[in-house]
This record gives structure tokens, sequence and C-alpha cells, in this order.
């Protein structure tokens, strides 16, 4: 046990001492770490709100409109004008709009009705002046403006709020710069006055929102695609390497029939008949994850079953399971860990080219592979295809470097 420590710490020295891996895995891991609560970074709903005193948490908690004072049991809009009314003690309609407006009702529709007689008393009043009777439904009371203050995240949107309103009068394809009017006269300026510090998509949807939960989504998406196929290559792997013999035969019979099957026709049929989600393209995706790392795993495990350890721990009678993990598998993980960075850049990729050609997670589900795809189909957007662009390549490139980086470390020539 002293000296597996000891060697892994040769490596994890020489995989620093890699500057270039070192540094791309710094990066990334900030990158990831800093989208992670995206929540809390982009959101329409506040961090905090103090009304009279008394915090309220919009993020974790819901609350209606009537828990700020207003009329309706719907949780309310927080960027809307509506809401910020409610909290300055503006009433939704006043006196002076709901003269200038009229109701209809069915009584004014019925032309036979005994029961109802009209009288002179009825046209007292001066011509133009009838008086409208104003029902609370109509009108909400005037209060008092509310002691309150907001604590907004960075960027006010999340990856699917639509704004209805907008500062520069252009919701859809907002640039985050200076254009010309699509009139031909004048200039529409950039979406920075609505927030949008990288415009919006072709619904109206802001970009930088859209982005930061992508990239989100495909970090954890190749992460977790990687360790479920890691895990279940070396089951699969192991198992056939260790038994070996007619275990071993049929199984790679299986493997390479089942791998000859085009992962992408595969995730057609399925999708054909069940209903499209992350969670059934994660499992599609994972009835082939695990092919590249069980055909390592089971060369190593046939290689290393002949060794002297592992004939002595069965002659004392150690389970096979047991064999299999504490003698066997810490000695053919150099394949694992060396190729988990790659797994992870193979996840990323699959989940954005599905969402790429409209195959992976549903709208309006965020994904850099839609956005992508958005950027094809607006070329003249380049907002919305440069920064994604970017972003998936910086991605894979530092995963590129890290897996390097532990190819390095882990070759026994360089570590002995």
């Amino acid at each position: 046990m002293l000296k597996l420590n000891k060697e892994l710490k040769v490596k994890l020295g020489v995989f620093k001492n890699d500057k270039r891996a070192y540094n791309s895995f710094l990066l990334l891991a900030f990158l990831f770490l800093v989208t992670l609560p995206a929540e809390l970074i982009c959101n329409v709903r506040p961090l905090l709100i103090v009304v009279e005193g008394k915090p309220y948490f919009p993020i974790p908690f819901t609350y209606s409109e009537k828990d700020f004072g207003g009329t309706l049991p719907s949780e309310p809009d927080y960027k809307s004008a509506r809401f910020e009314r409610i909290l300055k003690g503006v009433p939704e309609i006043t006196q002076e709009d709901a003269k200038n407006s009229f109701t209809l009702e069915l009584d004014d529709f019925e032309e036979e009705e005994p029961a109802f007689s009209i009288g002179l008393n009825d046209f007292e009043d001066s011509e133009g002046n009838a008086d409208i009777k104003l029902t609370n439904a109509e009108i909400a009371p005037a209060q008092p403006p509310k002691d309150y203050w907001i604590l907004w995240p960075p960027v006010r949107y999340d990856y699917v709020y639509i704004p209805t309103e907008s500062k520069t009068g252009n919701v859809v394809l907002a640039a985050p710069y200076r254009t010309r009017a699509h009139s031909g006269e004048g200039f529409i300026e950039s979406s920075w006055k609505d927030g949008h510090y990288l415009g919006t998509d072709d619904r109206g949807r802001d970009v930088l929102a859209r982005l930061i939960y992508g990239f989100r989504i495909s970090m954890v998406f190749g992460a977790s695609l990687a360790i479920t196929g890691t895990l279940i290559g070396c089951l699969i792997g192991g198992t056939q390497g260790f038994f070996g013999g007619w275990i071993d035969l049929v199984g790679q019979r299986l493997t390479e029939i089942w791998g000859s099957i085009p992962r992408l026709y595969i995730l057609i049929i399925l999708s054909s008949f069940l209903v499209p989600s992350a969670i059934l393209l994660f499992l599609i995706l994972n009835l082939t994850a695990w092919m590249g790392i069980a055909a390592y795993i089971r060369a190593e495990f046939l290689k290393v079953r002949n060794f002297e350890f592992v004939k002595a721990a069965k002659a004392l009678g150690v389970s096979n399971f047991t064999i299999m993990r504490r003698h066997i598998l810490p000695n053919a993980l150099t394949p694992v860990v060396t190729f988990f960075p790659f797994e992870v850049t193979a996840g990323i990729l699959a989940l954005v080219s599905l969402d790429y050609l409209n195959l992976g997670v549903p709208s309006p589900a965020p994904s850099m592979g839609e956005l992508l795809a958005q950027g094809k189909n607006n070329l003249q957007a380049l907002w919305i295809l440069l920064p994604t662009f970017a972003a998936l390549t910086l991605a894979i490139t530092l995963l590129t470097f890290i897996g390097e980086g532990i190819r390095n470390a882990f070759d026994p020539r360089k570590t002995l």
C-alpha cells in the first residue's frame, strides 16, 4: 500500500511538472466550478428580496404575487413593470383609467326581461357623466410604498425566459453591438441596454445564459457518461479477461456484433417510440460507451491473471471477486485513468453533435449544439456562433491537454 502511494505521488508530480496539462486542468476546473451554480449567475428571479425587513429567496422558494401585496395567486414576473408597481404601491388600474373604459356583462345583451324596468331616475345624471361602478377586482387599492431592496444575479435572464419589453425595441436576434435598423433608417442600440451581454437568439432568449447552462450540461453529461462507461467497461472487460475461455469467446463475439450497429441508428429507432429526454439520451449512449475501455481492461486482466500474486491469492482461497477488485484492478487502472479525459471529450462531442442534428435533449433545454445550429441558420448573428464555438473549442482543447499530461504521467518509462 505504501508503494502504491509512493508511485501515485511520483505520477502526480510528473503531471504537475507538465505546465500545459496542469494549467489546463486548473482552468477547466475553474470554468466548471463557476458554471456549476448557474442558477445563481443567470436567473430571472432575484437572489434576495427584502420587503419591509422581511427577506424572500425566490430562487429556492416559490412565492405568489399576493406575498408582495399583489392580487394574483401565481408567481410574479420579477422583471416586469407590474411587479415594480406593486412594490411601489401604485395601483394596477387607476380611477382615471377605469372611467375611460367600460365593461360588458351578460345582462347587457338581454332584450326581454320583464323583471327590469327603466325609469326617469335612471337618467338624472348629466349627459356623458354616467357613473361607472368599479369592483375590487378591477382596481387594486392604492397602497403606501414599501421599503424594499433587491439583489439580482449578474445576468438577469435564464435559458428559457423570453422578454416582452425591450429598451432598444428589438427582442429577437438582438446584437450586443450597435446595428443598422432593418428599414435602413437609423440604428438599433446594443442589447447591453436590456442586459443581454451576448445578445439574444432567434426566439429572444439570452445567449450568455444559454451558453453558461449549456456548458454545465455538456460537462456534467460528458463526465457522467465517462464514469458510467468506465464502470461498465471495467465490469465486462474484467470478467472476460479474468475467466477467459468460453466466457471471453462469447463476450467478444457479442461485443463485436453490438459494436457493428451504428449508435445513431439506435438513437433514432428508440427515440421514435420513446419520449426524448436527457436521461434517455444518456442511457442510449451508455449502450456503446463502455466498449473502448472494456477492450483495454480485458487485455490487462488477461495479462495480470497469470502473475504469481494472483495464483497465490487463489491458493489461499480468496474469492474471485476479491482478487479482481483488490489485486488485479489496481494494477490495470493505467488505461482507465489515461483514457478518462478522452472519454469525457467523446461524451461532450456526442451530445453536441446530436443536439446539432435535433436528436438530443428537447427544447427549451440549453445546449451548445442547439446554439451552433442557430448560428448556422442565422449566419449574420455572429454573437451566437462565435462564443459557442470558442467555448466548445476551449473545453475540448483543455481536455486534450489534460489527457496528454495524464498519459505522460502514467508512462512507466517516465516515472520509473
